[in-house]
């Protein structure tokens, strides 16, 4: 992070955590496989996602706004809005970098969310649609006003109302384009 993908050298990296080079390639046979297994810690440290998708809200509204309120809150922390900034600076040189940030991070969190939709749409809850283009939809309208604004810096760190409202907003656009009418409530809590 201090350094940059393209200035963080192996030997580097082995000198600031006290090992040696040798070692460090005994686990991580280069720098984008280190840089994958990063990925992947924080996306398992942080997973908002599975814990999300087991919400006691009685409605796919009500489990929408959960999801969304602890998906904002995972996104926008510094450490998240970090690694974003420094994938988009450096994956212009290291295409590969872009490429398994999406796939450790942000596309694992859209195969999940994208099964609990297709569970939602089959049981007449949503709309049938391309679950994984919900997903992603929906996240994107959650993140919409402030994440952007976050990673260059142009905005204070938003307050838990300034979430809840986007959040608001996005289960209001999301539901008038995929809700059903006569929405069945949930009779189990969301697997």
């Amino acid at each position: 992070m201090q350094e940059g993908y393209a200035a963080a050298s192996m030997s580097v990296i082995a000198a600031r955590v006290g090992g040696s080079k040798g070692t460090l390639y005994n686990y991580f046979p280069s720098k984008e496989t280190l840089f994958i297994a990063l990925i992947e810690a924080e996306c398992e440290t942080e997973a908002w996602i599975t814990e999300t998708l087991r919400s006691d809200s009685t409605t796919v509204a009500g489990a929408l706004t959960d999801i969304g309120r602890r998906f904002l809150d995972f996104c926008l922390t510094q450490k998240v809005r970090n690694i974003h900034r420094l994938v988009i600076a450096e994956s212009g040189r290291f295409p590969e970098l872009g490429r398994a940030f999406f796939d450790n991070g942000p596309k694992r969190g859209i195969q999940l969310m994208a099964g609990w939709m297709a569970e939602q749409a089959a049981a007449g809850r949503l709309r049938d649609a391309d679950p994984e283009r919900m997903a992603t939809l929906f996240l994107d309208l959650c993140k919409s006003g402030l994440h952007q604004k976050l990673l260059w810096n142009i905005v204070p760190e938003p307050s838990d109302a300034m979430k809840a409202e986007n959040v608001a907003s996005a289960v209001e656009v999301f539901m008038a384009a995929f809700g059903t009418r006569a929405a069945a409530p949930f009779t189990k809590p969301l697997s």
